[in-house]
């Protein structure tokens, strides 16, 4: 006689797969973790950069992701972004962004990138899926980065959710006690009951602190 316990589990069928666990996008990660994914060798170019760019904004991946090369201010380190609420603001990078970025604009033959998308796909649209034109790249044919290919690579390599690198950024001048009014200037949050808790409430910051680190994010 069949197992009466046994008759009454449901039945998974063997090709069926353990759904994955989703990634808490609101939790910082610890610096020395981001520090060391920005450090591995096996990190394609792109990646790096992108990673790198959006801890150091601390910018929303959408807008980093809508950056054309044209509107890179390499000489100040900065760029315009179009923010949620439609206005334009300028995000600030550090040196290991400025260090990147000529690097991902040159080309094979050892020309550069002037125009177009900042970020690209692996390979050229096909023609049935060929985006707008704002969206090629002139000098290669191959369009724009998604946001959705660079949550899953960044998924693939790191465990992580692209939103936790801005979050960690701003959790981490917190941890420096950088004033809640400084990081929101660096988030461009406007309302502090909209700021991710816990970044930057720990009361005055010491002067030489916040120069030195306010004065690397503007240099940047």
């Amino acid at each position: 006689m069949p197992d009466q316990e046994a008759l009454g589990r449901p039945s998974v069928p063997a090709e069926a797969e353990r759904r994955k666990e989703n990634v808490d996008e609101t939790r910082a990660v610890p610096k020395t973790t981001i520090h060391r994914l920005l450090s591995r060798r096996d990190i394609p170019l792109r990646e790096k950069t992108l990673w790198r760019m959006l801890y150091e904004t601390a910018a929303r991946a959408a807008e980093i992701l809508a950056l054309n090369v044209e509107d890179l201010d390499l000489e100040h380190r900065r760029a315009p972004v179009r923010s949620k609420g439609g206005a334009t603001e300028w995000v600030y990078w550090d040196s290991g962004t400025a260090h990147l970025l000529p690097r991902l604009l040159r080309l094979p033959d050892g020309s550069t990138r002037t125009r177009g998308p900042l970020f690209l796909s692996e390979r050229r649209p096909v023609p049935a899926r060929r985006p707008a034109a704002a969206d090629i790249c002139p000098h290669t044919g191959r369009a724009r980065l998604g946001y959705d290919r660079a949550r899953v690579l960044l998924d693939k390599h790191a465990g992580l959710d692209l939103h936790q690198l801005r979050h960690s950024a701003a959790t981490h001048l917190g941890e420096a006690e950088v004033p809640l009014q400084l990081i929101m200037g660096k988030t461009r949050h406007k309302n502090p009951r909209t700021h991710p808790r816990g970044h930057g409430d720990r009361g005055p910051a010491r002067p030489a602190s916040v120069v030195s680190i306010t004065s690397a994010s503007r240099a940047e």
